[in-house]
């Protein structure tokens, strides 16, 4: 990244919020200080190249995820007519890790994954037209449902679950 190329501190913190990301997160990512992070934000030192680059891969596959999913979507609703939908999101960091690991190499952080649901959600409601609700993943009722109708655990069995809290 050339010194021009380089992130200013209002662009730094502007990245940091629409990932949905603290500064504390962004350390972890970055590998660094929250007080390196804070002081990138206000100015008072440049970002690493290697930091900005994390963060500008991270920000590149939220919108590849957007732009896949919605481009999916609009895909099925052409031989089929546009209903509601609804797509899991999860609450704590603890249940991201358990339900939706594949993830995680590349989103590693409740936060990054559902901020992606959320842009999805309103590229849906813009370009397509399309009601998409976000579901946060309640565990026991999910287990429940599960077991009630006989299901395994599955990303398409936590779809069909989100379906019925519409």
């Amino acid at each position: 990244m050339a010194k021009s190329n380089a992130l200013n501190a209002i662009e730094m913190k502007c990245l940091r919020l629409s990932l949905g990301l603290n500064v504390e997160q962004i350390a972890e990512l970055t590998k660094t200080t929250a007080d390196a992070v804070t002081a990138w934000e206000a100015g008072e030192a440049d970002a690493p190249e290697v930091a900005q680059k994390k963060l500008l891969e991270i920000e590149d596959t939220i919108e590849m995820q957007v732009l896949n999913t919605t481009d999916g979507i609009e895909a099925l609703f052409k031989t089929e007519p546009k209903r509601r939908l609804a797509f899991v999101v999860y609450p704590t960091q603890a249940i991201y890790t358990q339900y939706n690991p594949e993830f995680l190499s590349s989103l590693p952080f409740t936060e990054l994954y559902n901020t992606a649901a959320w842009r999805i959600k309103k590229e849906c409601q813009i370009v397509l037209e399309v009601e998409v609700s976000l579901v946060p993943l309640e565990v026991e009722a999910y287990k429940s449902y599960r077991t009630d109708s006989g299901m395994s655990e599955s990303r398409e069995s936590r779809a069909k679950w989100a379906a019925t809290q519409l």
